[in-house]
């Protein structure tokens, strides 16, 4: 599931049985329209988001804020929502991953509407990971640092000493989390690049 539908079927081209569900994750009721294609449903991989302008707080235009309050936390809610609701439902309880970022702890210059998004998505995972407890709902955090993506790429070329990973990286730990057994849960995870300087940012 994403906004374009020419990426989601050239990757379900090469996976059998996989369906594409174009959807804007800040339109609710294409979001709903979207869930109502599965069935059981096991798993939720929340992962939508964008960075926004690199700027100070009094540079940022309201809509700009807007636009990335919208995705990143606005989205993810919704994405969350409908999916807690679903295997409440089912009785079958399930797992929802949530993509945070290393901003969620610690954020780079100029990114406050990125990394207030990124606060708030750990918010977000401890309470669900909390109330998912009676319905067998588990829920956690992934963390990912300088992933080589198409917004990592935009950093890159204004910090071109920046140290990336290959994207399959944070996919294996995905996957890991995704993986485990309904008695474990992996509440936070971080996976970056060995050499960011994440650990004494400054």
């Amino acid at each position: 599931m994403a906004r374009r539908a020419a990426p989601l079927e050239e990757i379900a081209a090469a996976h059998p049985g996989a369906r594409v569900l174009p959807a804007d994750v800040t339109d609710a009721a294409a979001l709903e329209a979207a869930f109502a294609e599965f069935g059981p449903l096991d798993l939720l991989f929340n992962n939508a988001g964008i960075f926004g302008p690199a700027a100070p707080i009094d540079e940022i235009s309201v809509a700009d804020w807007e636009r990335v309050l919208m995705v990143n936390l606005h989205g993810m809610f919704l994405a969350a929502r409908l999916a807690f609701g679903a295997m409440r439902a089912s009785g079958r309880g399930g797992r929802i991953i949530n993509n945070g970022s290393i901003s969620a702890t610690t954020p780079r210059p100029g990114s406050v509407c990125y990394t207030t998004t990124k606060h708030a998505i750990t918010g977000l995972t401890k309470s669900l990971a909390l109330d998912g407890r009676p319905f067998d709902i588990a829920c956690g955090q992934i963390d990912i640092g300088n992933a080589e993506t198409e917004m990592v790429a935009g950093l890159k070329k204004l910090s071109p000493e920046t140290h990336t990973m290959g994207v399959e990286n944070a996919a294996r730990a995905v996957l890991h989390m995704a993986g485990l057994p309904p008695e474990a849960n992996v509440l936070f995870m971080t996976v970056m690049a060995t050499k960011m300087p994440f650990v004494g940012r400054g």
